[in-house]
């Protein structure tokens, strides 16, 4: 590997991953998809899970070649949840030392951790599109609540279930959710720990769109993250931080934040390019990133 190499989100990528798969399905689209790689297990989340998936969110976000990524799954469901126990859990932190407070704090930090790593695939500026198949359970549904577009196959099923393992879901759900299916909902999927079909999740609009089997559901998500991949990226980049920015505040700050940011980017070579290929009547060819 030349010096120069050393580092670049292109050569960690290259070091690989122990419990996801990144890659680059298709050479001519802008997308790298990520893949949750433990099947046998699940794909339970695992301390390497957590470790590993804001590195690669953050790895993505600086890749020049990533203008839009996939967040899958290998095997027959998304994901079953946390792995409970063994070396690593976060509920080690409960029986370290006499002391109830040290005990409590840290496993405060280990929690703060752990919702650090899934609010990362929200922090990745490139927009982050969920395709769920299977079982979708606990963490897994955490994980999709942070994503930018959420689709699945009409054999997912989608389940919140800390409340009956006598937890409160703290890695996001709980925030996130209310503003994806309202509050109604959420509360609904939170306290009685249902599970609810690809249809259901459709209808409370946690997913936009259900396909019939798993290969539709591939084949269209990398329809739509192409097309996204192909738009400017600094539009797309923008648009999701709006979006999330506007989530958190009023209409009337939401407002100021897009005028102060597109006081910026409406001087983008981008925009100059888009409206020459309107009025020429063919496709825009944008900026590299």
């Amino acid at each position: 590997m030349a010096g120069g190499d050393r580092g670049s989100p292109e050569a960690e990528l290259r070091r690989g991953f122990k419990t996801l798969a990144v890659t680059r399905p298709d050479a001519s689209a802008a997308v790298y998809e990520v893949r949750l790689n433990r099947p046998a297990q699940l794909n339970a989340l695992s301390p390497d899970a957590f470790a590993e998936i804001p590195r690669a969110m953050a790895l993505l976000d600086r890749l020049p070649s990533a203008r839009a990524v996939v967040l899958s799954a290998a095997g027959p469901h998304f994901c079953s949840g946390i792995e409970l126990g063994g070396p690593g859990s976060p509920l080690e932190a409960t029986s370290r030392g006499s002391d109830p407070v040290a005990a409590a704090e840290g496993l405060r930090r280990a929690i703060l951790e752990l919702q650090a790593a899934l609010t990362a695939i929200e922090l990745c500026r490139k927009p982050v599109i969920a395709a769920v198949h299977g079982a979708c359970v606990g963490g897994g549904l955490e994980i999709v609540a942070a994503c930018d577009i959420r689709f699945c196959s009409k054999d997912a099923t989608f389940v919140l279930k800390e409340v009956d393992m006598a937890i409160v879901a703290d890695l996001g759900a709980l925030q996130r959710l209310p503003r994806i299916v309202g509050y109604g909902n959420a509360a609904d999927l939170a306290l009685t720990g249902r599970k609810i079909t690809a249809m259901e999740a459709k209808e409370m609009g946690l997913v936009s769109t259900v396909f019939n089997s798993k290969q539709e559901l591939d084949a269209g998500v990398a329809k739509v993250a192409k097309e996204i991949a192909e738009k400017s990226a600094w539009a797309v980049m923008g648009t999701k931080a709006v979006l999330l920015r506007s989530r958190d505040i009023t209409v009337e700050q939401g407002l100021e934040h897009a005028a102060t940011w597109n006081a910026a980017m409406l001087r983008s070579n981008d925009v100059k390019e888009a409206i020459k290929a309107f009025l020429e009547k063919r496709k825009p060819v944008f900026s590299k990133l």
